[in-house]
């Protein structure tokens, strides 16, 4: 009994001392839920806050967006109208050019009396040079242009690089579609090729080899063309009208020392060009920057005579022969408007100096190729898949 008593006292001691414990540990977690929650509380409010500023940033966002939308859509529309007053201003520039031409600072007549002096100086030079049996008169024709008088675009096809002409002596209409293909499509008419969509109107005639470049030629019938191969270029002659292979013949360039021929248009390695008096043949060498000229046969397809032109490759995108003048068309890496710079005439009757200056109107990028036709008095021109035609006018050279 006496030992009871103690265990007693023991026991509610313990028990007094757990209870004690117990609602001390009930108030450290009741303080910390209340801290918790006004955590939470302060957490929710921020959130809110954040929220409703977000809300607000992103409605000014929109707003900032809308307005830099309008302003980009106000800028465009003045770029746009800027633009086409800037080519109505070019026009009226190459029509004001065309049709005031700079007037001489000499009287006319002294200066046709100089300039006959100067060809006939040129005469007696070469024939003092030893030159008189050789081409000192080729050609009959006197043309020179003086001015590009209007410009007409009729359709665009599928490739940016390529060819199309009028045979002189016909009215069928040829499109050498690309660089390195093997289908020639002839249409009947300048306006049966322009009425219809695509080549869908056309005869397709197919050559035996593929042309290189875009220095193909149409004359009397026969298209001429460049096959280059591993070793050698060939000029090939085909007959259009039964369609064979008429005559072939080796070009007097070799694959390793020819050059491109015009720097913004690398694939072209010879450009073959008709004229009044026959057919050309414009080609470069590794030993020259310049261009170089040759007279072919058009029926043997032999060299008859060979000059330099002086003109340089680098810068150069086209070039086409009137009359025995070579016009040399420069434009620039990053395309703006073509002009003739360099000229060159096989009688030196023409000189850089006495040409005139001839700008074509602002297009789309570079000529691909540029054909003369000596019926028409136009130029075929194929620009970035656009086909458009050139008219010219001419003037008289001044001959001896």
């Amino acid at each position: 009994m006496t030992t009871a008593v103690p265990f007693l006292l023991s026991l509610v001691v313990v028990l007094t001392n757990g209870q004690y414990y117990y609602q001390g540990l009930m108030d450290y977690l009741e303080n910390r839920f209340l801290a918790i929650e006004d955590r939470m509380l302060i957490w929710h409010e921020q959130s809110n806050r954040y929220n409703t500023e977000l809300r607000h940033f992103k409605k000014q966002t929109a707003e900032f967006i809308k307005g830099l939308n309008q302003d980009h859509g106000t800028l465009r529309q003045d770029l746009e109208g800027t633009g086409v007053r800037v080519d109505r201003v070019e026009r009226e520039m190459d029509y004001i050019e065309t049709q005031n031409p700079a007037k001489p600072c000499v009287n006319q007549a002294d200066r046709m009396v100089d300039v006959d002096l100067e060809v006939k100086e040129r005469v007696k030079e070469r024939k003092r040079g030893g030159e008189e049996d050789g081409y000192s008169r080729v050609l009959d024709c006197v043309d020179i242009i003086s001015s590009i008088r209007a410009m007409k675009i009729l359709k665009r096809m599928g490739s940016p690089k390529g060819m199309w002409t009028k045979d002189a002596r016909t009215s069928k209409v040829y499109v050498f579609n690309g660089t390195a293909e093997d289908t020639v499509y002839q249409f009947s008419s300048v306006l049966d090729f322009s009425s219809s969509p695509g080549v869908a109107h056309s005869r397709p005639i197919r050559l035996p080899s593929l042309w290189s470049g875009t220095g193909c030629a149409v004359y009397n019938g026969y298209a001429y063309y460049v096959m280059e191969g591993a070793d050698e270029l060939q000029v090939i002659k085909y007959d259009l009208a039964n369609g064979t292979l008429a005559d072939s013949a080796v070009f007097p360039v070799e694959v390793a020392d020819h050059r491109p021929v015009y720097s913004l248009n690398p694939e072209t390695a010879v450009d073959l060009a008709a004229d009044e008096e026959g057919l050309w043949a414009l080609y470069t060498t590794r030993e020259s920057e310049s261009i170089n000229l040759a007279k072919m046969d058009p029926d043997s397809l032999d060299i008859e005579q060979m000059w330099d032109t002086q003109c340089p490759q680098e810068n150069a995108e086209a070039a086409f022969v009137v009359c025995g003048t070579v016009y040399v068309v420069y434009n620039t890496r990053v395309p703006s408007r073509s002009r003739v710079q360099c000229v060159f005439d096989v009688n030196d009757a023409v000189t850089n100096e006495e040409a005139p200056l001839l700008y074509f109107p602002r297009r789309y990028g570079l000529h691909a190729s540029l054909k003369y036709n000596p019926q028409e008095k136009q130029i075929y021109a194929w620009d970035d898949g656009y086909l458009i035609l050139y008219k010219l006018s001419m003037t008289r050279k001044l001959m001896v």
